[in-house]
């Protein structure tokens, strides 16, 4: 075989609309890095670990999420799917694979919907400290609902710009900050590499206490696989697709990497203040802080609240596209594949949103509470999205070859394949194996920090073996893996 097959029975589905532009996809996908573990954890991993600790921990996650974009990537720009991940497991590895990814991660982001408008009122409330959690659960529930039902578009513009106010901070918050390092702003003498090498630094800790930041950093990155999901609705996925794929690590080492090393030598690791996770006196608000803004604290609130109305609006896109490829392909009811005026499957939005409803028990139980609850419930999840990413786009190019192609007719190859696969898997399993490692550490077992760190792995192998099971599915040949793309 020379040629790609193509898949004319895809056009008896119901169609998404096909109307994000590059501009949409790069920041939707540069948004999605980019929130509170940058912008509140940071400081929290640079205390635990040292300068040192956080920036290798940092920076080799950033290289995991790397290979696994351009892997993703690969598979996205030649066959896009809204399905992304779920799809790609159904026809690359086994059926039953794809069901419980695509599950895992509707409930994923689903959840994830919930503890983000929970955290909204607590952001809402540096401001507005006697006033009702529900009122701001409501009016952000309607902000993100309105963004999605106007059409694919509108929520591509809205996470554009939400994008674009974390990005502005962060380039700001770079360039402050080495000028400040080198004596040019702040009225202070250059602090150089001092900070990094006070009491035990720069590597706090050893080898554990730089492990655990490892797994921390894996949570701040979960976000990125966005673009998966909007290969579905990209007006040209083959182009757009691996031009944002490109930009991923420029952005890892531009916003991560650099900002940790500024805020490790300006702010020494041993200053308790780093550990808090209050909005005053987050690194960043330190920063700014030291420089003279009086508005420090107010300004990154309301930063952190565009991140949170950010995640919970890209959360809502992601897991109602999921919910609806998941009933196109039969694994849903087919009610959720219905699709409004505007191209929007209204009926997985509204369903997935009711999830989101959750958030109303903050109101009632303490919002503090009930974000770790709907946190904990969703950690493990996007981690096994990403073990999927790896393997599917394993057995995607070995299926590829197996079956006569030449890999030059992919419109964007990954580089390094197989390593980049390869080192993925093992480097997303370590995190995952590793999550609560501290649990077994002590005298006795903590049984209830296992529960609540692992609860997603037996969540998952419940749907997997179950549909396994009930449909006697098994791992498909390679010469067997369907590779024919729809037109």
């Amino acid at each position: 075989m020379s040629e790609i097959k193509v898949n004319q029975l895809g056009n008896k589905a119901p169609k998404l609309k096909k109307e994000l532009k590059s501009r949409h996809i790069t920041m939707i996908s540069l948004g999605g890095t980019i929130g509170t573990g940058l912008f509140l954890a940071s400081g929290g991993a640079i205390a635990q670990a040292g300068p040192g600790g956080a920036l290798l921990a940092y920076a080799l996650i950033g290289i995991m999420v790397y290979f696994l974009m351009t892997s993703l990537g690969e598979m996205a720009a030649y066959m896009p799917s809204s399905g992304s991940f779920s799809t790609y497991a159904t026809k690359f590895v086994d059926p039953a694979l794809g069901f419980a990814l695509g599950w895992n991660y509707w409930y994923n982001w689903a959840i994830t919907i919930a503890a983000e408008i929970s955290a909204v009122s607590l952001i809402m409330k540096y401001w507005f400290p006697d006033s009702s959690s529900a009122i701001w659960t409501a009016l952000f529930i309607v902000i993100v609902l309105t963004f999605n039902l106007l059409s694919v578009k509108s929520y591509g513009e809205s996470e554009y710009w939400f994008a674009m106010i974390k990005v502005v901070t962060v380039i700001i918050f770079i360039i402050v900050s080495f000028l400040m390092i080198f004596g040019i702003l702040g009225g202070q003498a250059p602090v150089g590499f001092t900070n990094f090498f006070i009491s035990d630094g720069p590597f706090h800790g050893g080898f554990l206490a730089t492990f655990g930041i490892f797994l921390a950093a894996g949570f701040s990155f979960q976000g990125t696989e966005l673009l998966g999901i909007t290969a579905g609705e990209t007006d040209d996925p083959g182009k757009n697709i691996p031009k944002a794929v490109k930009s991923v690590f420029w952005r890892i080492l531009l916003f991560y990497i650099l900002a940790i090393a500024a805020i490790g030598m300006l702010i020494p690791f041993t200053d308790e203040r780093l550990l808090s996770e209050d909005i005053a006196v987050s690194p960043f608000t330190l920063v700014f802080d030291r420089l003279g803004i009086a508005f420090a604290a107010s300004m990154m609130n309301a930063v952190i609240l565009t991140a949170m109305l950010s995640a919970g609006n890209s959360g809502l896109y992601a897991s109602s596209r999921m919910l609806w490829q998941l009933a196109v392909d039969g694994h849903a009811p087919k009610i959720f594949t219905k699709l409004s005026r505007r191209g929007i499957p209204i009926y997985a939005l509204l369903a997935t949103l009711s999830v989101g409803s959750l958030a109303f028990l903050a109101s009632f139980f303490g919002d503090g509470v009930v974000y770790m609850w709907l946190l904990n419930a969703s950690g493990m999840s996007g981690f096994i999205a990403w073990l999927g990413i790896a393997y599917s786009h394993y057995r995607f190019r070995r299926a590829f070859e197996a079956q006569g192609l030449d890999p030059k007719l992919l419109p964007y190859r990954a580089k390094l394949f197989p390593f980049g696969p390869l080192f993925a898997f093992t480097v997303c399993m370590i995190v995952v194996i590793g999550q609560n490692y501290t649990a077994f550490m002590g005298d006795k077992v903590d049984w209830y920090g296992v529960f609540v760190s692992y609860i997603g792995i037996p969540l998952f192998l419940l749907l997997w073996l179950g549909y396994k099971i009930k449909h006697k599915t098994k791992v498909l040949p390679l010469e067997e893996c369907d590779l024919k793309v729809e037109q």
